[in-house]
């Protein structure tokens, strides 16, 4: 009879879950013995850069990806970067090593207490086996719930089990589908088709759903078919709509005062792919202007039902788009020219200003190029310069927890090994996620890392005026050299001294990893 690991794998091989993102402990092993041909097993030296890199890769593959961490430390240490992935709707498949069944009730060291409860409420499913017979059966729900939910699971095995019998059940799980279907019914559809025909000054909010589910090109159509504004959702971690659009108008801020003032003699504002609304800054008002009415599209059934005004429909976003271009037969007006970008302001003295190092990476990167960025104190300067057209082009972190950028870049390379990459990381942000210059380099991947030095945590210092705290403590991290960090881990790395250089030693395409560190002005995020 197959053993519980078997079934397991043939299980994993079967559902295309083959790369494997991990950090393993005691606890794992057996789950990673006899890994059949064609598994990758791509190694992380910190359980937060494992998760970062799942996320980047899953993000830009479409498709749920399988995550090994240890017990509860490992599992513990991945749940800052866990935040990021839950925030993105990343379908990640957490399986976590637990003790062996006999010493989980005594607590013996390694033994995960209650390991479901640890990871809620921040996954959608989480879940321990009664049983060894029971463990294929629990990974196939925790692969079937992340692709439904399109959220990270979490399955906690003891490790005494995958050597066991699997039982005269267990293959059943082999030939599972389980599918999602949302078009909206006939009722429904005609009630939103109604309301955007009927409109008289349509708006129109994208959020980055929209892009993980390759719409980016579907958005531009209808956009253009209703003839009305873009903004893109607050909160942005993927770009829905080319920034420099005629009909875009950036990215809402994050306040309820002034979302509400953007919708402003708007009869209808329609949201595709966006919670409503992921605000940050406490800025409060009327969620809405008197007379604009509000219509949530989503298939997250959770951020529909949380959403404190509006209606909202959970359906397919594709299906939507697809019913509103049937009934908006009408073509619309042509959308004119992209907007130019603006010239980048001078740089002071040996620091370049944050918009020319954007627009080298704008002039001297390929249009297709896919950036990750994590250097939120130059927010405002990356949307001034940059020209960005292309689907899955744009990757942020989610939940705003720092970590995600330098092993998110690392992961959406590995899983776009054919279209350039660039990892645009604040000195601040990279310490958190320093250890994935190893596996870059371990696996050569073709990435670049544009290292933005300033030496201090600058969107805190912009927090800071803010919040009326000008004199906190701990925002300075002067004296760190990431160019010998990085030749440390196996990544070539260079400082670039103005604009010129910087230019030329973008236009280079070497094949594997490199970091390119700029000293940079201190700007804010707006």
């Amino acid at each position: 009879m197959p053993s519980v690991r078997r079934i397991s794998h043939e299980f994993l091989a079967r559902q295309g879950l083959t790369t494997v993102f991990g950090n393993p402990g005691s606890n794992e092993l057996p789950f990673l013995a006899e890994l059949p041909d064609g598994f990758r097993y791509v190694l992380g030296l910190h359980e937060g850069a494992v998760v970062g890199m799942a996320d980047g890769y899953a993000q830009a593959t479409g498709r749920p990806v399988l995550v090994n961490l240890h017990a509860a430390s490992g599992s513990g240490n991945a749940m800052g970067a866990l935040t990021n992935a839950v925030s993105s709707r990343t379908p990640l498949v957490i399986v976590a090593g637990q003790q062996v069944r006999p010493a989980i009730g005594p607590e013996a060291n390694l033994a995960n207490v209650d390991a479901p409860s640890l990871m809620r409420p921040l996954v959608g499913w989480a879940g321990e086996p009664a049983c060894a017979q029971d463990v294929p059966r629990a990974l196939a729900q925790a692969v079937f719930e992340a692709r439904l939910q399109r959220r990270p699971t979490y399955l906690s095995v003891p490790y005494d089990d995958w050597a066991a019998d699997a039982g005269e059940n267990a293959a059943a799980v082999l030939d599972r589908q389980v599918q999602r279907a949302g078009v909206p019914g006939g009722d429904q559809g005609r009630r939103l088709a109604e309301a955007v025909v009927g409109a008289r000054r349509p708006a129109l909010v994208l959020g980055g759903d929209i892009d993980s589910a390759g719409l980016f090109d579907e958005a531009v159509r209808l956009a253009e078919r209703l003839g009305g504004p873009v903004w893109a959702a607050p909160s942005l971690f993927r770009l829905p709509f080319p920034n420099r659009h005629p009909l875009f108008q950036g990215v809402l801020p994050a306040g309820v005062e002034p979302v509400s003032r953007a919708f402003q003699g708007h009869d209808l504002v329609l949201v595709l792919g966006a919670p409503v609304f992921r605000y940050h800054e406490h800025l409060p008002g009327r969620y809405l202007p008197e007379g604009t009415r509000l219509i949530q599209v989503t298939e997250d059934a959770s951020a529909a039902a949380r959403a404190p005004m509006g209606e909202a429909l959970v359906a397919d976003p594709a299906a939507v788009i697809e019913l509103l271009m049937k009934v908006l037969d009408a073509p619309g007006s042509p959308a004119g020219a992209y907007r130019p970008v603006p010239v980048p302001p001078p740089s002071d003295g040996a620091r370049l200003h944050p918009e020319a190092v954007f627009a080298a990476l704008r002039d001297e990167m390929p249009a297709d190029t896919a950036y990750v960025v994590e250097s939120t104190s130059t927010n405002s300067s990356w949307w001034r310069q940059m020209d960005l057209r292309h689907p899955g082009s744009y990757y942020f972190p989610a939940a705003g927890g720092l970590g995600f950028g330098l092993p998110g870049a690392v992961g959406v390379a590995m899983a776009q090994p054919g279209r350039p990459v660039v990892g645009v990381i604040g000195d601040g942000s990279a310490n958190y996620g320093i250890t994935a210059l190893w596996t870059a380099a371990r696996h050569q991947v073709p990435l670049t890392v544009v290292l933005l030095r300033n030496g201090t945590y600058g969107a805190l210092r912009w927090f800071g005026g803010l919040l009326g705290v000008p004199d906190a403590p701990g925002l300075d991290i002067p004296g760190l050299d990431f160019t010998r960090i990085a030749e440390g881990y196996g990544v070539p790395a260079r400082q670039v001294h103005g604009a010129a250089e910087l230019r030329a030693v973008l236009a280079e395409r070497p094949d594997g990893p490199r970091l390119v560190q700029v000293d940079t002005a201190l700007t804010t995020p707006s």
